[in-house]
C-alpha cells in the first residue's frame, strides 16, 4: 500500500535525488535521512520508480489530455 507524500516530502525527495544524484551509492537510504526519515528507504524507493513510471506513460502519451482547463 502507497504512503501518503506531503508537499514538504515531495520537495525535499526531490532535492535530495538532485543532491545525490541518481547513481550514488546507497541512494534510497541517502534520500530518507536527507527527508528526515519520515519515509524509509523502501518507500524512498518506490516513490522513484512509481513517478518514472508516470513520466513513462506521459512520454507515450498514454495519459488522456485535461478536458476544459488549462494546464
Amino acid at each position: 500500500m502507497a504512503s501518503e507524500w506531503s508537499k514538504e516530502e515531495n520537495k525535499l525527495f526531490e532535492q535530495a535525488i538532485a543532491y545525490y544524484g541518481e547513481g550514488a551509492p546507497d541512494l534510497w537510504h541517502k534520500v530518507s535521512r536527507a527527508m528526515g526519515g519520515t519515509k524509509t528507504a523502501d518507500e524512498v524507493r518506490r516513490h522513484f520508480e512509481i513517478l518514472v513510471d508516470d513520466i513513462k506513460l506521459i512520454e507515450a502519451r498514454r495519459v488522456p489530455f485535461p478536458k476544459g482547463g488549462s494546464i
